[in-house]
Order: C-alpha cells, then structure tokens, then sequence
C-alpha cells in the first residue's frame, strides 16, 4: 500500500458512510492504497427544521465537503452521484466512479405485488417530486403521499399502516441491509430513475495528479457512459433534486439508449422522449434529449422551479 493514506471525505450518515467504506475498500483491493475516512457534518445534515430548498438545494449536502476539499482537508470527496449539483466549485472534477448499483426504484408493500395492483385510493408514500409525478401519472387512482424521516422510520410507518406502499432507491436499502423488504423494482416505464441513481462518484481537485492516478483504476466505465449521457442531459435542464425529472441510458447492442422525463409535480404532464445513438456521443446524445424536452415544453416547468429558489 501506499505510504501515505488517501483522506476520503463523507457526510456522516449511515448510508455516506458505506460508500465510503466501499470506496476505501475498491481503492485497497484495486490499486493497493490505503485510505482513511474523515466524516464532515454538512449543512443539510446539521440544519433539519428547514426545507432542501430553503438551504440552497442538494449543494447543502456537499458544500461543507467541497470546502474540505478545496482547504486540503482531504483529498477525495465521495457522493451519491444523484445529490451532485450539476456546476461543481472551480478547481474541483468528478474523477471516477465505481460500478453502478441498481438504480430502479424499489416498491415495498405489506399487501400487494406492485402499485397497480393497489386498490384505488391506497395510500403510497415518497418524499421524491420525481417518483411522485410519476405514480401520480400512472397510477391515478392512487393517494400519493409525502413521507419523511430514514429508511427505518419509513419501514416502520409503513408496517404501521400509514401507507399501503412506499417508494425508496434500490441501491440505498441494499447497501443498509433492507434488500430483503423490497416487493418489486419498479420497471423504469413506471418510474425513470434519477440521473446517476446507484452510482458512487469520486470528487477531487483538479490537477491532483497524484490522487487521480491513485483513483483512476478503480473508474467503471460501463457506468462512466452511462452517467455521462445522464449528467449531460442533466446539465443541459439544469436540474435537481427538487425539480421532477429523471434520466436513465442503458447499452442495448452496442448503442446508447437515454430516456429523460420532466413532470408536473400533480403528474398531470409528463414531458418524456428518448435518443440513442454511438456511445461515445454519450454527452452529444444527453444534450440533445434535453434540448428536445425543453422545446416540447418541460422548460415551463424548469423554470417554475427556478424561481422557487432551489436548484433550477
């Protein structure tokens, strides 16, 4: 191993910190350099009785780890790929990314088999704008209710009887040991997943040389295309956690397939289309999806979230 550790910063909640536990491990078993995990208490994690939105949107989760970064504090960043704003800190890169995980959504229900096999007016739970619009649009017999707190208080409203079902990202209860609650993973025509869901993504300085070379090798690059397309399909709307969208591109035969949705948050328009093409257009093709989405309309919808003041 390498003589000196590399300094990986995380949030310190339970799911940070097993992907940063799983990079630490990747970077060990791949490349032989030891890291070490520093926690970093963020904004979003420290400030609870306040809105996403009121806090600045998703950057309230990275920015204290940005800072880390750009101080020499540490030296890689590790995000869920998903709660990246789309205009990183100059000086800053997203360097590599591990092997995707799942990135459907899951359906867990103590009942039923799948949310079309719920009875109307059943209750199903999400905090997500994105899954919302969605279930709202295909499901319309269907309550859509919003539901807060971790996975764990989630589960237990769930078995409570609060909700007939609830929607959570497949990758995340996999990786705190909830596999075994999931009902079904919803097929991406039900519910397209969020741009990078599944994907843990390496932050670090630009220009680190030394850093790159130690992380480069653990980079997959089945899914560094993929997120590319996604990411520049995400860039082009300028989107974010708060706005209802999703993008999701799959190899199918050589070619790139990329699907990408903008709803109204009561599901009553989803502006949806897809593109595929060679791989390596993977960022041509993600720009063009949303230039076409933005045409048919969705850029009413972008720009409604704009002015809410969360990440446009």
């Amino acid at each position: 191993m390498s003589e000196v550790p590399i300094r990986i910063g995380t949030r310190g909640s339970q799911l940070a910190l097993w992907q940063a536990g799983h990079t630490r491990d990747r970077l060990e078993a791949v490349t032989g350099t030891g890291a070490e995990i520093v926690p970093i208490t963020t904004t979003g994690d420290r400030v609870r009785d306040r809105s996403l939105t009121a806090l600045g949107g998703k950057g309230a989760f990275v920015k204290e780890l940005d800072e880390a970064l750009l101080g020499g504090e540490v030296d890689v960043a590790v995000h869920s790929l998903k709660d990246v704003p789309v205009d990183l800190p100059a000086g800053l890169t997203l360097a590599a990314v591990c092997e995707r995980a799942d990135p459907r959504d899951a359906f867990l229900a103590r009942a039923y088999a799948y949310p079309s096999e719920l009875p109307e007016g059943a209750r199903i739970g999400t905090s997500s704008l994105r899954r919302r619009c969605q279930l709202q649009a295909r499901f319309p017999a269907l309550e859509v209710a919003e539901i807060r707190g971790n996975v764990d208080t989630r589960l237990r409203k769930l078995d409570d009887g609060d909700y007939d079902g609830v929607i959570l990202a497949a990758a995340g209860l996999r990786r705190l040991g909830w596999g075994e609650r999931i009902t079904a993973l919803l097929d991406p025509a039900d519910s397209l997943p969020a741009m990078g869901q599944g994907t843990i993504v390496l932050e670090c300085r630009e220009g680190d040389s030394d850093v790159l070379e130690r992380i480069l090798p653990i980079d997959h690059a089945e899914t560094a295309l993929r997120t590319r397309a996604e990411w520049a399909f995400n860039r082009r709307l300028q989107g974010g956690c708060e706005v209802p969208m999703g993008g999701f591109a799959e190899l199918e035969n050589g070619r790139l397939r990329l699907r990408g949705l903008v709803g109204e948050p009561d599901g009553s328009r989803l502006y949806e289309d897809e593109v595929s093409g060679p791989p390596e257009e993977a960022e041509s093709l993600g720009q063009q999806l949303g230039e076409r989405l933005l045409v048919a309309g969705a850029d009413a919808v972008l720009r409604r979230f704009a002015h809410r003041g969360g990440p446009a």
